[in-house]
């Protein structure tokens, strides 16, 4: 290099600079969190690839490998099988996929190119589900091929594979890792988003409520209109006054006596 020339610096990440100007604000007046470095940040995506054929052809595992390392932009690692398996026809050490793990500047060049490019390519796409969080703040996602990606070129593919893309985060609740990505720009769908759950759970035990209140308006209405109809049939029985049959034995009584009276009188006579 010769000298008073310098470097140049490669710019940081367009979704890097998103993240710092306005998702840590947006997160830090949302959670309320005393610090910037309290706000959940991005740590690592990984990618892998499965190749269930490589063990039967080995272009299959090398073709894989370039296409991972096309999409990651960095070489991915083979993954080999850590036990053999007969009925899967696999033995102990036989690549059975290829991954990669990205950092730093990748990552976020990589989740922005995601974002952007990719996944608005995807046919009949409806919004990623928002229910693939993993409890810890992490989030999972797959991909059926690898032709979403513009970096693959479709006539040099040899077969059409998918793979499965995980974002780790920092963050200690589901929620908050969902509102760190989409903050970033990830397009989740409206249903079964994480904290809605309860305000969810909610609406469907008023709705309940409300459809049990009604169907015992309507068969109480039901049960008025049967009563004007045929009256006879919902009348209640009429039970016999008991006091009123004593009273009528007590006075059966009272006229045997006055008949005996007046036969001693006569007898007297």
């Amino acid at each position: 290099m010769e000298a008073g020339t310098q470097a140049q610096v490669a710019p940081p990440p367009r979704l890097r600079e998103t993240y710092e100007n306005e998702v840590l604000p947006a997160l830090t007046g949302k959670f309320g969190y005393s610090t910037r470095m309290q706000a959940p940040r991005l740590q690592k995506i990984t990618l892998n690839m499965g190749i269930g054929d490589a063990k039967q052809d080995d272009k299959v595992l090398e073709a894989a490998t370039e296409q991972l390392a096309t999409i990651a932009g960095q070489h991915p690692n083979v993954r080999r099988a850590r036990k053999s398996i007969a009925s899967f026809k696999i033995r102990e050490g036989m690549p059975v996929g290829v991954s990669v793990t990205l950092r730093r500047a990748r990552m976020w060049e990589f989740l922005d190119r995601l974002c952007s490019i990719a996944i608005p390519r995807i046919r009949d796409f409806r919004g990623l589900n928002p229910r693939s969080f993993d409890g810890r703040g992490n989030y999972s996602m797959g991909v059926r091929e690898q032709l979403i990606f513009p970096e693959i070129d479709y006539d040099s593919i040899d077969q059409v594979r998918g793979l499965d893309v995980t974002i780790t985060t920092s963050a200690a609740t589901d929620e908050e890792a969902f509102e760190l990505l989409l903050g970033l720009g990830m397009p989740f769908s409206e249903q079964g988003r994480p904290g809605a759950a309860d305000l969810e759970a909610e609406a469907e035990e008023e709705r309940r409520a409300e459809e049990a209140r009604q169907r015992a308006e309507a068969e109480q209405a039901a049960l008025e209109q049967l009563k004007e109809e045929n009256p006879e049939a919902y009348e209640k029985p009429v039970r016999e006054d008991e006091e009123g049959e004593e009273g009528e034995e007590g006075g059966e009584g009272g006229e045997g006596a006055s008949e005996g009276e007046s036969e001693a009188k006569e007898s007297e006579e």
